[in-house]
């Protein structure tokens, strides 16, 4: 599925941040703070994460089910089903 990255210039911005949320919680451990403590954050890091993925497949999602000159679809239901449940 290719997308326009002009698109998602906001998923880019989100990404960044959790590169550095990950950074913050290889610290925490290499500190040897709270176990609670790193658990949030990795979950907090973890939702960001599924987060960009369903706004890049919701982003690509009008451009996936287009059809290509010849008629036939980009991405058929089954795969788009497939990208979606690859993040739950």
């Amino acid at each position: 599925m290719d997308v326009n990255a002009a698109k998602l210039t906001d998923v880019v911005a989100r990404l960044k941040r959790v590169q550095g949320q990950l950074g913050g919680i290889i610290r925490m451990i290499e500190e040897g703070r709270d176990c609670s403590d790193v658990v949030t954050q990795l979950a907090a890091a973890s939702r960001a994460l599924d987060k960009a993925g369903f706004k890049i497949i919701s982003t690509g999602l009008r451009q996936c089910i287009a059809e290509d000159t010849d008629g036939t679809q980009r991405v058929n239901e089954a795969e788009l089903e497939r990208l979606f449940l690859s993040l739950a």
